[in-house]
């Protein structure tokens, strides 16, 4: 029996009625009693799978949450409240090969109520729970592989109740020459609770968590491996420079000898002991660390020792040009009367720290992380400082990041905090659904987003940002002219997120716009007109070609055809781009949906057909007469 065969019997016997689950899980084991290299499970439906047959998902805005900078050129964060697999079908139109990061925290299917599969929690002695997890994963992995760009890069967060299963899965999906890394990261401290299954002999205590790191296509990576510092600090950098600030030592690249030696002499050093008494500050490796920049350890230079730098005796700290060009730092008064070693200055921030490997050690949920973002999330947030590397690693400062499992939205505020640090134009799209009885999307998600976005207790704000909300909904598959008209008025919240264009026009020309017939989007960089009514395009053809425009206006006319009315538009042609609709978002998610004959009503059959009271009111808008304006 070839593979195809195989599928297909599969496939039978999991629809096969009256078979009890150990039943059919018996047969599928003969099934599969041939041994193959892979993953294999019982595909598990989920309930809003059974809906998307019958239904197309679609987005529709909640305008009274959005949060709107005054900065025309603030980037546009999308937040989307729904299940994921509906969210995820919607961006497959809007954003298909246009996300170059996703990371996602998925449910880790731990079996204490961490994972809830359609609609009640999966526990450990449920027999398919790892069949029920992997079906959930697949599906949701597959339209992410669709909507990553060919440099795109996925992360994933698992622990080792799945990472096996994942890895295999994302080989299978992504590809195994396509696997990147399996990063280690050690989340918790050894104390406490954690520490109860190793004093009672069961196993040693769980300490790390792993993160999966794929790319979409074999096209080269550039990520930014950073330096981090080491596990401890070095108790031999214990002098400091008072008086440096951050970045004044890597300004000496750019200054000559004399510039960098006329700023040191204004420098003393001090142990470090006694600036921390002398300021009363609280000694420790965090405050350590912060101030590496301007702290040092010393080592003997014998080849120094024979220079001539007894000029430099008046001053502390001295500089020269070592023989291969580079600057190097002393002391000039230790030992200034005899041939020992000259003493040089090391940085602590240089020779501290080392580069990051695949086991971060530096990383932990204790802390402060609970109060991040001023929001508290039930099952537990992913550290700030966690996401912000992450993201920084991917080296884009203008890239489009995915979570649809935003959980707390840590996501967003790790962009946001790039942002602000390298001018970055960083968009990010969150997804999240409800859990359980609480809308972790609007009490949780939406509320951090709010807080980052306009600042919360004494926290500054990031407030040249824009923060769009939407909610999934639903349109009947059957193309009639009821299914149609709803698709075409859902469906302009898609197209503004598809072409990131929000700022409406209330006229087109001179021309009053009218939601019935068209509506003109203009931000100052682009232009979007979106025509509902064919019969409109010839008097709005004669607008377009009155107008000056210093780029193509792009144009959707919503037709159950897939013709863009190049033929319409001739006049125009320089001035335009078509694009047609809504076939085009129908042809999008048959790729990716269940499957399911489209049924299609014509409209003498439609009970919905126009009335002569709606042709009526649409004359009026065609001759631009309606009262409506957008």
């Amino acid at each position: 029996m070839n593979s195809k065969d195989r599928a297909n019997l599969i496939k039978r016997i999991s629809t096969i009625e009256g078979l009890t689950d150990n039943e059919r899980s018996a047969l599928l084991g003969l099934l599969r009693e041939n041994k193959s290299y892979g993953l294999v499970w019982e595909d598990k439906p989920e309930d809003i799978e059974e809906r998307l047959r019958d239904e197309l998902p679609i987005l529709t805005e909640v305008p009274e949450r959005a949060i709107i900078s005054e900065d025309k050129d603030a980037p546009n964060h999308i937040l989307i409240e729904g299940d994921n697999l509906e969210a995820l079908a919607t961006l497959a139109y809007t954003h298909e090969g246009k996300i170059d990061v996703i990371y996602i925290d998925p449910p880790y299917n731990t079996g204490v109520k961490d994972f809830i599969y359609n609609d009640s929690y999966v526990d450990k002695e449920d027999s398919y729970r790892h069949s029920k997890w992997l079906s959930f994963m697949s599906r949701r992995l597959k339209i992410a592989k669709k909507l990553l760009s060919e440099r795109g890069v996925i992360f994933i967060s698992i622990d080792d109740n799945e990472l096996a299963q994942l890895k295999l899965l994302c080989d299978e999906i992504f590809g195994e020459n396509n696997f990147i890394n399996n990063i280690s990261i050690n989340m918790n401290s050894l104390s406490g609770v954690k520490m109860t299954h190793s004093i009672n002999g069961k196993r040693y205590p769980a300490q790390k968590e792993s993160l999966l790191l794929y790319r979409k296509s074999s096209l080269p990576l550039s990520l930014l491996i950073e330096k981090t510092h080491k596990a401890k600090w070095d108790k031999e950098y214990n002098l400091i420079i008072p008086e440096m600030k951050i970045g004044d030592f890597e300004a000496f690249d750019s200054m000559n000898l004399d510039e960098v030696n006329s700023y040191l002499s204004k420098c003393q050093l001090k142990s470090v002991h006694s600036y921390v008494k002398e300021k009363n500050i609280d000694l420790c490796e965090e405050w350590l660390w912060d101030n590496a920049y301007r702290i040092f350890g010393t080592k003997s230079n014998r080849p120094l020792a024979k220079r001539n730098i007894d000029l430099f005796f008046d001053q502390q700290i001295v500089c020269y040009l070592n023989n291969d060009g580079n600057k190097r730092f002393f002391r000039s008064d230790y030992n200034k009367t005899t041939k020992d070693p000259r003493i040089e200055l090391v940085r602590a921030e240089s020779n501290s720290s080392i580069f990051l490997s695949d086991n971060w050690i530096d990383i932990s949920n204790d802390g402060g992380v609970a109060q991040e973002g001023g929001v508290t999330y039930p099952n537990g947030k992913k550290p700030l400082s966690l996401i912000t590397r992450i993201i920084k690693a991917c080296n884009m400062s203008n890239c489009t990041i995915l979570d649809f499992f935003a959980g707390s939205g840590t996501t967003l505020h790790a962009a946001l905090v790039l942002n602000s640090k390298d001018n970055g134009k960083r968009k990010c799209i969150l997804v999240q659904n409800k859990e359980n009885k609480m809308n972790i999307c609007s009490d949780v998600t939406y509320i951090r987003a709010k807080n980052i976005i306009n600042g919360y207790n004494e926290t500054p704000p990031f407030a040249n940002n824009n923060l769009r909300y939407y909610r999934t909904g639903f349109v009947g598959r059957s193309r009639s002219m009821q299914n149609m008209r709803k698709l075409v008025n859902l469906a302009t919240d898609m197209l503004c997120i598809k072409e990131n264009l929000y700022t409406e026009k209330t006229t087109f020309g001179e021309q009053k716009t009218h939601k019935g017939v068209f509506r003109y989007f203009d931000d100052g960089n682009k232009k979007m007109l979106i025509i509902y009514r064919e019969e409109a395009i010839d008097e709005l053809v004669d607008i377009i070609y009155d107008m000056d425009v210093d780029q193509p206006i792009k144009v959707y006319v919503f037709s159950p055809s897939e013709d863009p009315w190049e033929g319409s538009f001739e006049d125009v042609s320089d001035k335009v781009e078509l694009c047609a609709l809504p076939q085009a978002i129908y042809n999008t998610y048959r790729r990716i949906l269940p499957k399911k004959k489209d049924a299609v009503v014509m409209p003498e059959d439609d009970a919905l057909a126009t009335t002569e009271k709606e042709e009526e009111q649409f004359n009026g808008m065609l001759n631009f007469e309606y009262d409506e304006e957008a």
